[in-house]
């Protein structure tokens, strides 16, 4: 059997409607997995394709991750989990983040939520051994003037990362990360939809691309096979190059 054949195991992407969190879930759909999402919106119907989603063949769930007593609430429709992966996330543009109603929204979801439903989920992972994945940002490791939120929860996610593999390796849970670089989607649209923006953005990158959530499911991927099995509290870097120099 392959390494990385989840043929059997359950996976849950938190923010797997679109975007990395989408190109993710399919990701471990084309492997064997049975595979859930959680969106914000009522119904898988209410996503598109041109906002970089596709449902098919995945478990469609609504809930808000940040709203804690959703959370706590929700009952989930399996018995066990595998794989968790946490991809939630916001940014305010515009300078909002130096505004506390700002600054709050990008913290509860970027950083509050991923350490509640980490905790909400600890006991099933524990149980089968399985494997967390908090999907953070190379902003976490370097200044970004214009969103300070963002930055910062981006950083906390890579600590936190550290801080429940040590934690929890006693309980068989291993607890990594992904920190992307510009990859197409709705939190980089700023980017990638103005033509200057990009250039200059592609300039940057020793690979001359933009990632896609395709790359961005192969480390995932790796870091929840048996290929890792001795890797935890690590975060990897998968951004093209660009924070080499």
């Amino acid at each position: 059997m392959s390494e990385l054949d989840f043929s059997g195991k359950t996976v849950l992407v938190v923010g797997g409607s679109s975007g990395i969190g989408n190109g993710v879930a399919h990701g471990f759909r084309a492997r064997g997995a049975k595979v859930f999402v959680w969106g914000t919106r009522a119904s898988r119907d209410d996503y598109s394709a041109a906002e970089g989603s596709d449902l098919q063949g995945l478990e469609y769930d609504q809930l808000n991750a940040s709203d804690f007593d959703a959370l706590s609430a929700y009952a989930a429709p399996f018995a066990s989990l595998d794989v968790l992966v946490l991809c939630q996330g916001t940014v305010r543009y515009g300078r909002e983040e130096f505004e506390k109603p700002g600054w709050d929204e990008v913290m509860g979801v970027n950083i509050d939520s991923v350490m509640h439903c980490a905790t909400k989920f600890k006991p099933l992972l524990s149980q089968a051994q399985g494997s967390i994945i908090i999907v953070s940002s190379v902003s976490g490791m370097q200044s970004n003037k214009g969103n300070p939120a963002y930055a910062a929860s981006k950083a906390a996610a890579i600590s936190l990362t550290k801080t429940l593999g040590e934690a929890w390796a006693q309980d068989g849970i291993r607890v990594n990360g992904l920190a992307p670089g510009l990859v197409p989607t709705k939190l980089t649209a700023v980017t990638t939809d103005n033509e200057k923006r990009l250039a200059g953005a592609l300039r940057a990158i020793p690979q001359r691309r933009a990632g896609t959530p395709e790359d961005m499911a192969g480390v995932v991927l790796f870091l929840a096979s048996p290929l890792a099995a001795y890797v935890t509290g690590q975060t990897i870097i998968a951004d093209g190059g660009l924070t080499l120099s």
